[in-house]
């Protein structure tokens, strides 16, 4: 199935409203959905080259998953990127939870309120969490925060309330250039199967260890390690102005 906005809505077009939502396995083909031995194993594609930095992806997760005031789930950070003889240029990386095979997040947590879903999701159980922030410290991508408001541990599902009905991210659904790609990896005639055959792929702080299910073509090797720092979007605060921020390297 294909996994960007326009191949998704194209795909959903072929069967009825009613049977959307029942869907199953939203980024796998019709083979791995009808084999009973099938594990599904969520993860992303990220291809820089198609990312315009438009922030489409930021803002629906904020309103998809409710993210409070200054707190993001997902964001692009926005870099100036200057190599010898070469003209400056501007550098897009979308950051998130990784949902890594080996999220060092999930040690940490004394509760044991973090944990691995079926499907490879890293998901936190709010009713255990106790907001000591342990996670948040141990986390190599800074893709963790407390909510303010409700005073646990946040971040990214990958949406496990939309992928768990069938349908795509938020993120994935309202990316325009098509650089967000999401489906199973353990099905080798996915998209993003395909997309890691055919492409030379990275992943961020890579020297951790962590086998993070979120992928990047086009990433700069001076990038890998940035995962810190403020996202370019940021909503407007009451009686604030809405502020741009980069970080120069």
């Amino acid at each position: 199935m294909d996994t960007n906005r326009r191949g998704f809505l194209g795909a959903m077009g072929r069967v009825s409203i009613g049977a959307a939502a029942t869907v199953a396995g939203a980024g796998q083909s019709a083979t791995a959905a009808t084999d009973p031995d099938h594990r599904t194993h969520w993860g992303m594609v990220v291809d820089l080259r198609k990312c315009i930095g438009c922030q489409a992806c930021t803002v629906a997760c904020i309103m998809e998953n409710d993210v409070p005031e200054d707190a993001f789930r997902t964001h692009v950070s926005v870099y100036e990127l200057v190599k010898d003889g070469q003209d400056p240029a501007m550098v897009m990386l979308p950051r998130l939870c990784n949902h890594c095979d080996n999220p060092p997040c999930l040690p940490v947590c004394p509760v044991e309120a973090t944990f691995k879903a079926e499907n490879g999701e890293v998901l936190v159980d709010a009713s255990k969490c106790v907001g000591c922030a342990y996670c948040v410290q141990a986390c190599p991508y800074d893709a963790r925060f407390i909510n303010h408001e409700t005073q646990v541990a946040d971040k990214c599902t990958f949406c496990f309330h939309r992928t768990s009905v069938g349908l795509l991210p938020a993120c994935v659904e309202t990316c325009v250039g098509g650089a967000r790609n999401f489906g199973d990896l353990n099905d080798p005639d996915s998209e993003v199967s395909r997309m890691l055959r055919e492409n030379e792929v990275s992943v961020l702080r890579p020297e951790m260890h962590t086998n993070p299910n979120v992928y990047y073509i086009g990433l700069d090797e001076v990038l890998d390690g940035r995962v810190a720092g403020e996202a370019a979007y940021r909503p407007p605060l009451t009686g604030e102005a809405q502020a741009t921020h980069g970080e120069g390297l």
